[in-house]
């Protein structure tokens, strides 16, 4: 599974020291010198051998449920074992188990035509007939997938024959090899794994095309990796992966100093404070990647008071997004002026960001007439300037930005309830429109922008309650639908301006930092570098 990166890094080489020792007893004779010598360098040659095909990973958790058309296994996890028609690449898409495809001049009909000659690591045949399969168990539970906008357009799949494979959709959408290119749920299982056909209830074994199989697993403890012998590409260098479960962050890295594990990934795995720790560490590399995701905060237009623009605009003039980049990020989130960092495909947008300006924000107040009170908040009509925001309760981050927040707005005559719950219930409240602000992030690479735009379409997070207020709700929706059937590029761009250009205008969202994937691993392993989906590590590029 070749995936281009969005960083790529030339690793150095760190020497490290072998201990060995030896004894003999008198019993079993004594050893010449050169043999003494020879069985030495046999034996660091092993144990350099050793090393170098295996690396030790680490996780907050185990792997869980690794049903490739489900949603609970761990997604690094499934991209090892699991693999899908096509590739996301920063040059676009690149064959996988399809190595080539035709799309119809309609742009409703997709043929795949299927890499020859591949096989699950089971031994069956990964051909058209199997792909099938897949997506036959996958439509079958068609309404747990219905985030992915191609659910509601495909219409059949078939294989005509058993190098051929066909997807035909009621209306043309460009996203979507970008859906059948990520994690999930469009990864091929072996259809000998499944229970009678169906993946939807579980499946009997993680059986898949990938360079990598599942050999050893205790929940909360470890799982163990190795190699696929039978992976119709480039063998990995690295043979052994071993997933330790360390849920603390400190804990973790503790592990890395201590040579426990090689590497720590992932956006929320390291903190800011151990990513400058290891800045200009001789041991360690640290990498970041481009923007993956925006944090921001959701502001609800059917509010009372939030229904306001002024309010709203007031609310963007009043966050000093570069202390929270500072204060709380170290300055490795920076600073986000708009929904979508400008890397994100189609949001390179001439858009005027919300600086910082507290004069601005309390003349806005004023304009709409929320007037200082003698307690120091403002009021008009009678009713206090008074809002309730919305975290996740896991979230230290958030609960810190909350915190930080509310002190600055009181300064303006803001007064700020924070209240945190816990991640279930802050979704279950975000989806029903049950807040007057919430955190949020963006579905973030390579889902954005396209899916987080059609999701404001129907209640599946907060955006969609959220945008209820705005007078061109109706108009944003319907250029969202033309983007996703569109067929022409230029159109679809200015489409993509309309929408972004509007949504940040009519300040719905106030754009915190742009997130990005972090990473620490020793400098001797070779070949390390993101992809577009921020969720994969891709091992089966690293080596010593």
């Amino acid at each position: 599974m070749r995936k281009q990166p969005i960083v790529v890094l030339a690793a150095g080489i760190l020497c490290l020291s072998l201990l060995s020792g030896c004894g003999t007893s008198g019993e079993t004779g004594a050893r010449t010198d050169s043999e003494s010598s020879r069985k030495e360098t046999v034996a660091e040659e092993a144990a350099e051998a050793d090393g170098s095909e295996e690396l030790i990973f680490v996780n907050y958790r185990d792997i869980r449920d690794l049903n490739p058309h489900l949603y609970g296994g761990e997604m690094y996890a499934q991209e090892m074992l699991f693999e899908t028609l096509v590739n996301i690449t920063e040059d676009g898409y690149e064959g996988c188990l399809a190595e080539s495809w035709d799309i119809s001049e309609d742009g409703r009909i997709y043929t795949f035509h299927i890499r020859p000659g591949i096989i699950f690591s089971d031994g069956q045949v990964c051909d058209a007939n199997a792909i099938k399969a897949n997506f036959d168990a996958i439509l079958e539970n068609r309404d747990r997938h219905t985030w992915l906008e191609m659910m509601s357009l495909l219409t059949s799949v078939s294989a005509p024959d058993e190098h051929t494979f066909v997807i035909e959709l009621s209306e043309p959408y460009y996203p979507l090899l970008t859906e059948l290119g990520v994690t999930r749920p469009f990864a091929m299982i072996s259809p000998a794994a499944m229970k009678e056909g169906s993946t939807k209830d579980g499946v009997n074994e993680y059986i898949g095309t990938g360079p990598y199989v599942l050999s050893e697993f205790v929940t909360d403890e470890y799982a163990v990796f190795t190699a696929n012998e039978s992976y119709w590409g480039e063998q990995p260098a690295i043979k052994k992966i071993t997933v330790k479960v360390i849920p603390d962050n400190q804990t973790r890295i503790m592990a890395l100093e201590k040579g426990e594990i090689d590497m720590i990934f992932g956006k929320n795995m390291i903190d800011a404070d151990a990513i400058n720790q290891y800045m200009d560490n001789d041991s360690f590399e640290v990498t970041l990647s481009d923007p993956t995701s925006t944090r921001q905060i959701v502001l609800n237009t059917t509010h009372e008071i939030l229904q306001e623009k002024e309010v709203r605009l007031a609310l963007q003039h009043a966050t000093n997004k570069e202390d929270i980049s500072q204060g709380i990020f170290y300055g490795l989130e920076q600073p986000a002026d708009t929904l979508f960092a400008k890397t994100v495909p189609y949001c390179d947008l001439d858009l005027v960001p919300y600086e910082y300006d507290t004069v601005r924000a309390e003349a806005l107040l004023e304009e709409a007439g929320w007037t200082m009170g003698t307690d120091g908040i403002r009021e008009k009509n009678g009713k206090k300037l008074a809002l309730d925001l919305l975290y996740n309760s896991d979230s230290v981050t958030e609960k810190s930005i909350a915190e930080y927040l509310q002190s600055e707005y009181l300064k303006l005559g803001i007064s700020m309830n924070i209240h945190g719950e816990e991640e279930q219930s802050y979704r279950d409240n975000m989806k029903a429109g049950n807040f007057a602000m919430v955190f949020n992030i963006c579905w973030g690479m390579p889902y954005d922008p396209q899916s987080s735009l059609a999701a404001m379409r129907a209640p599946v997070y907060g955006d969609f309650a959220a945008q209820q207020g705005l007078e061109d709700k109706t108009e944003i929706d319907q250029a969202i639908t033309d983007i996703m059937i569109s067929t022409d590029e230029t159109r679809r761009q200015e489409l993509y301006t309309f929408v972004l250009t509007r949504l940040h205008e009519d300040a719905v969202y106030i754009p915190l930092t742009y997130e990005y994937n972090k990473a620490i691993y020793r400098k001797n392993m070779k070949g390390f570098h993101f992809t577009q989906t921020q969720y994969e590590v891709p091992f089966e590029d690293f080596s010593y």
